[in-house]
């Protein structure tokens, strides 16, 4: 018995002195996070299909990816995120083995190997000014045996090897305002012809000796009527632009010096012309296309010069480029929407009255217009042409379209998240059985079988497939009713394409999507932008008999005195319940802590003319607002002009759902020394569980805790720019902490010889931000608390217990609040993209920063790291309370990626939701990749693991019985041989 007891305690001290592990099992990846890939949408794509092997896209996309996709799937083979400073101009396939691409301008060429994505070989272009980029891979230009590449950019043409990627010549044109719009390789000849325009009013051509670089004429003329920027190349030789009025057709011919105009009216190719027409980007021999509205007609340039019309489309038409389809055989396709589908056609340049294809394609949804189309041709068993279609729709998803059916699609929209809100799922509702018999008895052995070999570790890697498969399975984890701990949730979403997705928290599935109609392209709304995201209507009396709403907010272009638009959508189907267009522009949208009696939450919506408007416009919203209305307060930053105000509420304006404002404080950073980068606040949500912290010498510190604090960050002008744009002496960050009530700055922090970019998260009484030390030459940390000292006299126990303290009296802004501060800076390793801190139901469990790297992953690090009370030396009471010791530098611990070896690429944002459980948060980093994740940053203290083994559990407890039985009934035996002695 000694034995196992020395044995029992040994175990204990072992399990004690374990330090505690963030890292997950193998098969654990994939239980309680998910992480998807997207490419967002496709802007130019080349098809890869000559050869034998594996049939590919190569795509380029708004959200500067290169991606190679499986023609048979969608899968993505490879891609690489350039970043949103590393735009995309072309994209190209050379030597049939390496993916080109031009980017930042025209000063970036790389070649990229074609089966596995790996870089090759990278140019940087240099040139005297910015200018329109243009790359052309000629098929059989070589100097000394080298395959040339042609890239304009810079102002500047540059010859690069294709092997290499070394510059062979460069040509400076010496245009200053040079636009190019084609560069076309002579036929049979090492003759490039540069065409463009110099500003809008000149024409200019460029002929250029492709081996040698050098420039062999140059023609130039003004254009009568002026250009517009819209260019069509019909042959070698000829070019037709659309004038700046968009009324008049003007055909450029450039042949043998010579450089001749020739101009038609609109009006006379198409009957009842009204309003601007374009030019599509159609290269096809002798044809181009004209836009009027949603109608598309195609001309004819004769050989004479002249124009006919040889086709009108009477809908909305993507028009693709020319394909050569065999030898001097061109096909082309026009793809236009249906109530329920698309229409897919494909022409030979050369016949208009045959159809080489003629389809009609049913979509599953409504997914709006159709914005491109690229095809791509291959041989059918009867010798016959076969084609297929990429297309981009207007919700930004990608389709692929072949033999009459959409093979795959990608919805490639949510690579382009704006905003993100969370909706409780349904309650399940009594009398209906959750649990339901799915599987066989000879199942259920089978499973409980490979359980058996995994724990005995005996299962093979199919087994283990299939033991993750069961447990994801078991997890009810997809289910679509809510859970008593709370994680399973729905996560709406808003994209740039004016889509909304509902998201599940337990498998990442899109529940429903829903392309808005109000931020879908109109006459009278042609650039309908979104901007947030809120909750509406969140029914907690009646969450069985009604669907909560979210409220999406977007106005009708970019500008912010652009007309505002509101849609309603039930965020259980996904059903736009209403829309409506304002009359007034919307600027800012305030959430208001009221309710009417219908549980609609109520919002502010602010104007450019300051103007106030109250929604939901109801006499019983209105009867909540009005005795509220001397208490609402809200603020605005001109960034721009360095300027914060705060504002407050007077009397209806126009009408009872309108109110004037008026301005009552304002802050003014002199622009010749600061000007503002950075701001932000506390997450009005965000639950604090107490307001006092006990330090070390059982002290008490209260919190100064107020929604109403503002964090700014402003830099020297000069330090602006990159890091390295200025130096340590000319550069500083100043940060403050402001009350956006009374407009008083609390707190007042100079960082000499530090620049931004800044990232600050602001949580209960203490905000984090990161900047750069241009001094160390490293990234920095600062933490600043703050805390009440008003209630200070509160820590004496005899004022307590008399009731001579000041717990209960009510705080206000008005006051001037008594606080002080305390600050710390740390070194840390990485640049940062974004961060966040995690946020639970109580908010007693201890916080964690979430920090988004440069890397793309996700890192958490306990907020006891930025204690500004760390020291050298803690005493021995401060160790006890958690203190650390002090050190320069903030530790990077890799088990502590909540991404594990998973990238979120071109991460924008990390958003952070509590669970009804309090030891967890639910955490969703979104960018061109999302990732969802449960987390607990104080371990799973108030429940037990999912995988929990209860069966051992049970063993343990029944040999412990029997141990216990079979212990009493020796010592009964022991103690009858005793009496009887």
């Amino acid at each position: 018995m000694g034995t196992m007891l020395r044995g029992f305690l040994l175990l204990l001290s072992l399990l004690s002195i374990t330090a505690p592990a963030f890292s997950l099992y193998e098969d654990q990846v994939g239980l309680a996070d998910w992480h998807q890939k997207y490419i967002g949408k496709v802007k130019d794509a080349v098809f890869h299909t000559q050869k034998t092997g594996r049939k590919r896209v190569v795509v380029s996309t708004e959200e500067n990816v290169i991606a190679s996709l499986d023609l048979r799937h969608g899968e993505i083979f490879w891609r690489h995120v350039l970043g949103p400073n590393d735009v995309i101009d072309r994209i190209d396939i050379a030597m049939g083995k390496y993916v080109i691409t031009l980017s930042s301008e025209g000063s970036i060429l790389r070649a990229w190997n074609l089966p596995d994505g790996q870089m090759v070989w990278e140019a940087f272009l240099q040139g005297p000014h910015s200018s329109k980029s243009s790359l052309l891979v000629p098929a059989s230009l070589k100097v000394d045996k080298d395959n040339v590449i042609l890239a304009f950019g810079k102002g500047c043409l540059h010859a690069v090897s294709g092997i290499h990627g070394e510059i062979l010549w460069k040509k400076d044109l010496e245009a200053e305002s040079f636009e190019i719009q084609h560069m076309i390789q002579a036929s049979g000849s090492d003759l490039i012809h540069l065409v463009g325009f110099v500003g809008s009013s000149r024409f200019d051509s460029y002929t250029i000796d492709a081996k040698r670089g050098e420039l062999l004429k140059h023609d130039s003329a003004a254009i009568p009527g002026g250009y517009s920027g819209q260019a069509s190349l019909v042959s070698s030789s000829t070019l037709v632009v659309m004038d700046s009025a968009g009324s008049t057709v003007t055909t450029i011919s450039f042949q043998d010096g010579k450089v001749t105009f020739s101009q038609t009216p609109v009006s006379t190719l198409i009957e009842d012309f009204v309003g601007k027409a374009k030019l599509l980007a159609l290269k096809l021999e002798g044809v181009f296309a004209v836009k009027t509205g949603t109608h598309t007609t195609f001309v004819r340039v004769t050989v004479e010069g002249k124009l006919e019309v040889v086709d009108k489309i009477n809908h909305a038409t993507a028009v693709s480029d020319v394909l050569e389809i065999s030898e001097n055989r061109q096909a082309f396709a026009f793809v236009h929407s249906r109530s329920n589908g698309i229409d897919l056609t494909v022409k030979l340049g050369a016949d208009w009255n045959h159809d080489l294809l003629k389809e009609s394609i049913k979509m599953d949804q409504e997914r709006g217009s159709v914005q491109k189309v690229y095809i791509n041709n291959y041989i059918r068993t009867d010798r016959s042409h076969g084609f297929r279609a990429l297309i981009v729709m207007e919700d930004h998803s990608l389709l692929l379209v072949q033999q009459g059916a959409v093979v795959w699609s990608r919805e490639d929209a949510l690579a382009s998240v704006i905003d993100v809100k969370t909706s409780e799922l349904p309650v399940e509702k009594k009398g209906v059985s959750v649990a339901k018999v799915e599987e066989s008895l000879f199942e259920w052995l089978q499973g409980h079988v490979l359980k058996l070999k995994g724990t005995l570790m005996l299962a093979s890697p199919d087994d283990m497939a299939a033991i993750q498969s069961l447990r994801l399975k078991a997890s009810g984890k997809s289910k679509m009713t809510r859970d008593h701990n709370g994680f399973r949730k729905l996560l709406i979403v808003l994209t740039k394409a004016g889509k909304v997705f509902a998201l599940h928290t337990g498998d990442g599935r899109i529940v429903w999507s829903r392309l808005l109609n109000s931020l879908r392209q109109s006459e009278t709304c042609e650039n309908p932008t979104g901007l947030n995201l809120f909750p509406w209507h969140v029914p907690h009396h009646h969450a069985l008999d009604e669907n909560p709403s979210a409220l999406v907010v977007s106005r009708c272009g970019p500008s912010d005195d652009a007309l505002g638009l509101l849609s309603f959508v039930d965020t259980y189907t996904g059903k736009e319940l209403s829309s409506s267009s304002l009359d007034h522009s919307v600027v800012q949208v305030i959430p208001l802590p009221f309710m009417d009696s219908t549980e609609q939450r109520l919002h502010l919506l602010i104007d450019a003319s300051g103007q106030a408007h109250l929604y939901p416009k109801t006499s019983d919203a209105l009867s909540v607002f009005r005795p509220e209305l001397s208490n609402v307060y809200w603020y605005s930053v001109e960034a721009e002009t360095g300027i914060i105000k705060g504002y407050a509420l007077k009397e209806k304006a126009s009408d009872d759902y309108s109110f004037d404002t008026r301005s009552i404080w304002s802050i003014v950073f002199p622009s010749e020394s600061e000007k503002i980068i950075k701001t932000s606040t506390r997450k009005l949500n965000e639950v604090v569980h107490t307001q006092a912290k006990v330090v070390a010498d059982q002290d008490a510190m209260f919190k100064y805790i107020s929604k109403n604090l503002l964090f700014v960050a402003t830099v020297a002008p000069k330090a602006s720019g990159d890091i390295g744009s200025s130096t340590p002496e000319e550069s500083w960050l100043i940060v403050y902490l402001i009350d956006t009530i009374t407009g008083r700055i609390l707190h007042r922090m100079t960082h000499h010889g530090a620049q931004g970019p800044v990232e600050a998260v602001v949580s209960e009484n203490w905000v984090i931000y990161h900047y750069f030390n241009l001094r160390a030459h490293k990234y920095e940390m600062s933490v600043i608390e703050i805390y009440d000292q008003s209630r200070a006299d509160n820590k004496d126990v005899w004022k307590l217990i008399l009731g001579k303290h000041n717990l209960t009296s009510p705080v206000s802004s008005y006051s001037r609040p008594e606080i002080m501060t305390r600050s710390q800076s740390y070194f840390f390793t990485h640049s940062v993209k974004s961060i966040a801190v995690t946020s639970t139901a109580k908010g007693i469990t201890s916080k964690q920063l979430l920090i988004g790297t440069v890397g793309d992953q996700v890192l958490a690090l306990d907020k006891r790291f930025l204690d500004p009370r760390r020291s050298v030396n803690p005493t021995q009471a401060e160790k006890e309370e958690g203190i650390i010791p002090l050190t320069d530098s903030l530790p990077i611990i890799p088990q502590s990626y909540i991404t594990h070896a998973l990238k979120v690429e071109g991460l924008r944002g990390i958003e952070t939701v509590p669970a009804k459980l309090e030891s967890t948060t639910l955490i969703f980093a979104y960018g061109v990749d999302l990732f969802f994740t449960r987390f607990a940053p104080s371990r799973t203290y108030d429940s037990l693991t999912e995988d929990f083994s209860y069966a051992l559990l049970l063993l343990t407890i029944v040999a412990l019985v029997a141990a216990i039985f079979i212990t009493w009934i020796l010592s009964e035996k022991k103690e009858l041989r005793d009496k009887w002695r």
